[in-house]
């Protein structure tokens, strides 16, 4: 079933409250965005001091170049899934081991200038892939549809994999990403923009729930 992610992005506790606080009655799992100043140059809530609501599933996205530390930090807090970059320092196969050996999905974001190709010797390892379209750092970016070539190669090498999207989603492209094999929508401006957070959210996945019963 396809699953509408509001996505947290903040620089600081005061960010993170509010935006936590307008998708937090509604959300059934939400992408907590962390950067490290360096990999994405804004700089974010630091780790430990990240959380979200009870019985939600709370999925990190590390924008970091050397993730390994603020993944062990995470880990403590038992989160869904830590998503760290292909383009990232360090090796994939030990982030894989690290997470699963805590009963933790680990995902690969790659960039849009990043080949598919370059994540294929560890899909084995990897539970999900997020096919990156936004801007690094921050809300609004555009959702660059010929991204979806990506979501096709991968489809057809492992069925079963989970595949996100970050960038750019909206009420008038999630049909498109839907049909095109996108699990998973990241949903940063589009709801913390939105003068009623809950109806759009609502309105993102009724679409996406018809898209993927046609």
């Amino acid at each position: 079933m396809p699953v509408v992610c509001p996505a947290i992005l903040a620089a600081d506790t005061k960010a993170y409250h509010q935006q936590m606080a307008k998708v937090a009655d509604f959300a059934e799992r939400i992408q907590i965005d962390l950067t490290d100043g360096q990999f994405a140059s804004r700089l974010t809530l630091k780790p430990q001091d990240a959380w979200w609501p009870v019985g939600v599933m709370a999925d990190f996205h590390l924008m970091y170049k050397n993730p390994t530390r603020a993944i062990e930090t995470i880990l403590e807090h038992q989160p869904h899934m830590i998503i760290v970059h292909s383009e990232a320092d360090g090796h994939f196969e030990s982030v894989a081991s690290l997470c699963h050996h805590r009963g933790v999905k680990v995902g690969v974001a790659v960039l849009q200038q990043t080949p598919i190709a370059t994540i294929m010797p560890a899909l084995h390892h990897i539970d999900h892939v997020l096919v990156f379209s936004g801007s690094l750092g921050s809300f609004g970016g555009h959702a660059n549809l010929d991204m979806l070539k990506k979501v096709e190669v991968l489809r057809h090498q492992r069925p079963d994999i989970e595949i996100g999207w970050d960038g750019g989603v909206n009420d008038q492209n999630i049909a498109r990403l839907a049909s095109g094999g996108v699990d998973v929508f990241n949903v940063g401006g589009y709801l913390q923009s939105a003068p009623d957070a809950e109806q759009a959210y609502k309105r993102l996945q009724r679409i996406a729930d018809e898209t993927g019963t046609t």
